[in-house]
């Protein structure tokens, strides 16, 4: 392409000229194997990384797609570095690949000797090794699968994980047949997890992660453990496998901090996992409490810390990660990859949408300035304190009864961070509050009654970010979040996309404090959504007529 949108460069980045007719077609495109970074108006900057390359691989792209890609593109001949760079850093994943010998004990292989020495006297993985075989194999301590694959991921040489997984105990599950069927890229998500064996679905929130749950369940027959963010995510799951399954309510376990049932198909959530009494997991028995042929994670992308070392130890069960995005704010992409398994299948939100099986949605960024006095205390914060100053600005409050006016009849979710911040909203707007202190029956008949449209308005705190579902909600109104989480961003644009019984659009709002670190945060805050290509309209808060009504 001698007038592409994309310049690639010898650094591995890569720049998109946003105004450039094929920008939306080249971002599609670059975003298998390349992680945006910076989004600003005219230029977006892509990183291709080791990892990123990895997870192409293992989702079925070859390094000479991966290089065509950028040759169709290019505006300029792809540095010589740059190709060859990727089509090595591609090779090495499954240079080493783990599998078991005849007697079914689990060996490390590679036809590449030089490889195979260079790891194995890896300090942190000579340990996992104790023996040499011979000059391609060396036998692995039966503990350290999923360390050792940490280990080579760290070291640049990822294995191919091919030692089979146990079956489990057998448990008839079927899709129920009353008018539903899986759709086509959900049928095909399901078939790339059982060819690669474990591994991560990447779909967008309202495409139907549940649903590739459940083909799963009904693919593997087995008794599966389902690992979810909270209770009512949990009940959820429940609801969703009794409708679309053949599942019954004797057959599911909800295993949560108010209820512990063990049964084939067992919900529990990551907290009670991860619950800890005299310094001991206490409820580490539910990991064999029966023989689990299949594990999933829901919101893999917010897997706490803890349960990457208790899954080290579950590598023999098949692992199934479900996530709107693999973006991870505390950087252990790695220990996804390794752990629960690399990238299956992924499909863009954009792709998605335009299939119907998503709402279209416009995105807004509406800027509100600090009085002067509370400029001046701005100023003389501490660093620490700043955010909650310009997040929590007043000024915001005359905005959000603005948009919710604006918006009136339609279902609105106005979502904060700070707990006094949410209940001076909730009394503005004469509308109900939900957050983490909120009783599950309680959030459960807010939830509900939203769905129905008795509930119009509900303000909610972080709790309303994940594996929630409200299907026609069309306006979220985000007055404050977690700092620069751009997997929050995601989340909470997610609650919008379900298709509507309305036919309305989704509108996703977002308010900063102009030149302060709020607005810094926002810029990080929308990456990975201009990656899946939404971009923000800037509206300043004195000219919100500028927005179509």
């Amino acid at each position: 392409m001698a007038d592409g949108p994309l310049i690639v460069q010898s650094d591995r980045t890569v720049l998109l000229e946003v105004a450039h007719p094929l920008a939306e077609d080249a971002r599609h495109d670059l975003a298998v194997f390349a992680e945006l970074e910076r989004a600003p108006e005219h230029v977006h900057t892509y990183r291709i990384t080791r990892l990123g390359l990895w997870n192409a691989r293992a989702a079925g792209h070859r390094a000479e797609d991966m290089l065509a890609t950028l040759d169709r593109y290019s505006k300029f001949p792809v540095p010589q570095s740059v190709a060859v760079d990727m089509r090595e850093t591609v090779e090495r994943y499954g240079k080493l690949v783990i599998e078991r010998d005849a007697d079914g004990a689990l060996v490390l292989k590679s036809n590449d000797r030089a490889v195979l020495t260079e790891v194995a006297s890896a300090k942190r993985i000579a340990p996992l090794l104790p023996r040499r075989v011979d000059d391609e194999t060396y036998s692995v301590e039966a503990w350290a699968r999923g360390a050792l694959k940490q280990e080579l991921v760290k070291l640049g040489w990822p294995a191919e994980d091919l030692a089979g997984y146990t079956p489990g105990t057998p448990h008839p599950i079927d899709l129920a047949e009353n008018g539903w069927h899986l759709r086509d890229y959900q049928n095909k998500a399901v078939e790339n997890f059982f060819e690669g064996g474990s591994g991560v679905v990447v779909l967008p929130c309202g495409a139907g992660k549940t649903l590739v749950g459940a083909g799963a369940m009904a693919t593997a027959k087995t008794t599966t453990l389902i690992l979810v963010t909270n209770t009512v995510s949990a009940r959820q799951w429940r609801d969703e496998l009794l409708r679309r399954t053949s599942l019954t309510e004797e057959e599911i376990g909800e295993y949560s901090g108010q209820t512990k049932e063990v049964k084939p198909v067992t919900i529990a959530t990551y907290q009670i996992l991860t619950a800890k009494r005299k310094g001991q997991y206490a409820h580490l028995a539910l990991l064999d409490a029966l023989d689990w042929g299949l594990v999933v994670y829901d919101e893999v992308h917010l897997l706490p810390a803890p349960v990457f070392k208790l899954t080290a130890e579950l590598q023999a069960r098949r692992r199934l990660g479900l996530t709107a995005t693999l973006v991870r704010e505390d950087g252990r992409e790695g220990d996804v990859f390794s752990l629960i398994g690399p990238k299956r299948f992924d499909a863009p939100w954009k792709e998605i949408e335009a299939q119907g099986f998503i709402s279209p949605a416009a995105c807004y960024e509406v800027r509100v300035d600090l009085p002067p006095s509370d400029r001046l205390e701005y100023a003389a914060s501490a660093d620490d304190e700043r955010y909650r100053l310009a997040a929590t600005a007043p000024a915001k409050l005359d905005v959000v009864r603005s948009l919710v006016k604006r918006h009136e009849g339609e279902r609105i979710l106005v979502i904060g961070q700070y707990l006094d911040q949410i209940e001076t909203l909730s009394d503005a707007l004469g509308a109900p509050q939900l957050t983490g202190a909120t009783p599950v029956d309680e959030r459960e008949r807010l939830f509900q009654a939203f769905r129905t449209g008795e509930l119009k308005v509900l303000v909610v705190s972080k709790v309303a970010n994940f594996s929630v579902d409200l299907p026609e909600a069309t306006v979220a109104i985000q007055v404050s979040g977690s700092f620069g989480s751009r997997q929050e961003e995601a989340q909470r644009l997610g609650r919008l996309l379900r298709p509507k019984e309305s036919g309305l659009s989704a509108n996703f709002y977002t308010l900063v404090a102009r030149d302060t670190v709020d607005q810094d945060f926002a810029q990080n805050r929308q990456r990975f959504l201009a990656e899946q290509g939404y971009s923000y309209t800037i509206l300043d808060s004195h000219s919100l007529d500028a927005i179509a009504a």
